[in-house]
């Protein structure tokens, strides 16, 4: 029984870069990196959704989210710091 080979996300990336740009036939490809074509062309299909995905409408909502989160955090961070403030004052005494 064969092990199952695990490949990298940077693995991923290159193989399927090169199969997005051409740079020759899946046959060719898939002996220059030891996979099977099927293999690429999967990786190539998941990149270019990827691609569609974040150059979609979905992008600037992530944007606001994570400034919505990063406010939500910062005012979390000055509750804190005044009560750190006011309980140092309050065994000070």
């Amino acid at each position: 029984m064969a092990k199952r080979r695990n490949f990298s996300v940077d693995f991923k990336a290159k193989v399927a870069l090169s199969a997005i740009r051409g740079d020759g036939t899946m046959a060719e490809l898939a002996s220059r990196y030891d996979i099977h074509s099927n293999m690429i062309a999967k990786w190539k299909r998941q990149a270019l959704a990827g691609m569609k995905e974040g150059l979609g409408r979905n992008a600037p909502k992530a944007d606001n989210n994570r400034e919505a989160e990063i406010k939500t955090l910062q005012a979390k961070v000055g509750e804190l710091i005044v009560e750190r403030d006011f309980l140092s004052k309050a065994f000070d005494r």
